[in-house]
């Protein structure tokens, strides 16, 4: 099987977020793919077609997957004859990215392409055997959507459908992002030792990683073991612990994935949070396999050391909050 182009529809929020995200899961799941260009709202790769249904399986910040079938300027759309689909009915849907390409006439667009689709295929609203996507952004993007991403799973998973919840926590579809980051794979030992109510457990879990918890409030402890046995999920292992105790205590693993806490409710023993901060990110130099990726979220960019910082990804949530997503490897 070659190698052929496929498109990422972006969600789009959250700047280098979104595909990063999608870069993560392609070395996890398609290793050798090549980048072939990206912008506002997309990313185009090179890899085989049998890696687009366990990429679409774990991706969570992007809409939709598939094959690519050109991108053109809108002041030249010539190349549209060009364009050829597979047998069956196809119906044509179009989205401009944040508001771009406003001097375009969106409607006008999919009636060419349709017209143009239509000399070999029937048209069909409703359930068509192709759904071709067009995206307005910095140039029409064309599309065959081979895998709509469900978001909707990600939503029965929320903090608020937990048996044992705490109003603080990544959604899910942040704490899969987090983990996609890093690149982690299935069978990998992934570690929360902030595991708070479990979310991210939850969710590397469900991505097929043997997931590992601690904290150091024996209440969270208890409160994700309920939580993963509420979803059906296995816990591989988990304790009670100060975060300077994970190395001695796990070993090594395959990657860090954690959102420590902040904010003025924390529980912190006394100690101030930047001392913590510190201490974690020294354990999790201990605790992670050489080559090993840590994904952490903090309300501020994190001294890295002793690990190297290889991204950083910047998510407003409001006014006063961002959530600054590190990538580091031991």
């Amino acid at each position: 099987m070659s190698p052929s182009p496929f498109f990422f529809e972006l969600s789009g929020e959250h700047g280098s977020l979104c595909s990063a995200e999608a870069l993560g899961c392609l070395r996890a799941e398609a290793p050798g793919f090549k980048t072939v260009s990206s912008g506002p709202g997309y990313l185009v790769a090179l890899f085989e077609e049998n890696a687009v249904e366990p990429i679409a399986e774990r991706i969570s910040l992007t809409r939709h997957i598939g094959r690519h079938l050109g991108s053109f300027d809108p002041g030249d759309l010539s190349g549209l004859s060009g364009i050829c689909i597979p047998e069956g009915t196809f119906s044509v849907r179009c989205r401009r990215f944040e508001g771009m390409m406003k001097e375009i006439d969106s409607q006008d667009l999919v009636r060419k392409l349709g017209k143009k689709l239509s000399v070999t295929n029937d048209v069909k609203l409703k359930d068509p055997d192709i759904e071709i996507r067009v995206l307005m952004s910095d140039m029409i993007h064309i599309f065959i959507s081979q895998r709509a991403v469900d978001r909707e799973s990600l939503e029965n998973r929320k903090v608020s459908e937990r048996p044992f919840f705490s109003p603080i926590s990544l959604h899910p579809k942040y704490a899969r992002a987090l983990i996609n980051l890093t690149g982690a794979k299935k069978g990998d030992v992934l570690l929360d030792p902030f595991c708070g109510t479990g979310g991210i457990v939850i969710e590397a879990a469900s991505m097929g990683m043997r997931a590992v918890a601690s904290d150091f409030d024996p209440e969270m402890i208890a409160g994700t073991r309920e939580n993963m046995d509420f979803f059906d999920l296995d816990l591989e292992d988990s304790d009670v612990l100060d975060i300077s105790d994970i190395g001695r205590r796990f070993g090594s693993v395959d990657i860090v994935a954690t959102d420590p806490p902040y904010g003025r409710s924390t529980k912190t023993g006394g100690e101030k949070i930047d001392s913590i901060y510190a201490r974690a990110v020294r354990s999790f130099g201990e605790v992670l396999r050489p080559g090993g990726t840590a994904g952490v979220v903090l309300p501020h960019e994190l001294d890295p050391s002793p690990l190297k910082m290889e991204g950083l990804h910047v998510q407003r949530v409001h006014g006063s909050l961002s959530r600054y997503y590190h990538v580091l490897r031991n």
